[in-house]
């Protein structure tokens, strides 16, 4: 199977407590592992990094210096470069350490046999949205979106007790929640860009949205057993 992962940056750098980011070794190694396992029983996988709490960091400093939307940008593309380059150096030689995946046209360069590993491009777009460009390119199968939340909810189960968990949905119907309760920011997209949603669509690649701090969930979902949610053209 060939698979575009979208690996939340959360997921890789924590969620410390401390005013500035705490990067943890031990994270890397965890995804590490599961993507590992993942290549060896043969699947062709390309996995997008999110930025995270550096992302986030970096953005809200930007913007208290007067920055721009697309200088904040800039700085949350450059923290998904070095979470790749982390993801990397976990990986070892198992991974391609030629390049940091940024455009479709890339994978032309791309090394037969490896993990592919990505990040941001440029200003107005999120990582998202790369992994569903990506997967348009290597012709994917299945796209997944690991975050820190267990799937897709009719409204934010962080701030709402009474949002409900859909198991399946349309495009369409992701599209509505997005749009009712996400605002699409630079180091935050929410629950994914719209417009990676409205190029899934059109591919007709199904996205599963998955809890990844339950690493095992990523494989889960390849298999078709996953918590999570599933979202088509048809359900």
């Amino acid at each position: 199977m060939k698979i575009s992962l979208s690996l939340g940056g959360s997921l890789l750098t924590g969620k410390s407590a401390e005013s500035t980011p705490v990067l943890n070794p031990d994270l890397f190694k965890k995804y590490a592992k599961i993507l590992k396992n993942i290549h060896e029983e043969g699947h062709e996988i390309m996995v997008v990094c999110g930025g995270g709490q550096p992302a986030r960091y970096f953005i809200e400093l930007a913007t208290k210096l007067g920055g721009n939307r697309d200088l904040q940008d800039y700085l949350g593309i450059k923290a998904t470069h070095i979470n790749a380059l982390l993801l990397m150096a976990a990986l070892g030689e198992i991974a391609d350490q030629s390049r940091i995946y940024q455009r479709g046209s890339d994978l032309k360069y791309k090394k037969e046999g490896k993990i592919l590993v990505g990040g941001g491009y440029k200003p107005g777009t999120s990582t998202d949205y790369r992994a569903v460009v990506f997967a348009k390119k290597m012709k994917a199968d299945l796209i997944i979106n690991a975050t820190d939340v267990d799937g897709i909810y009719d409204k934010n189960p962080k701030t709402e007790p009474s949002a409900r968990k859909i198991p399946e949905l349309t495009f369409k119907q992701l599209e509505e929640i997005i749009i009712e309760n996400t605002k699409q920011l630079p180091g935050d997209y929410g629950l994914f860009d719209l417009r990676a949603v409205r190029l899934a669509s059109k591919l007709n690649i199904p996205v599963v949205f998955i809890d990844g701090g339950d690493s095992q969930e990523i494989i889960n979902a390849i298999k078709g057993e996953h918590s999570g949610s599933v979202v088509k053209n048809k359900i």
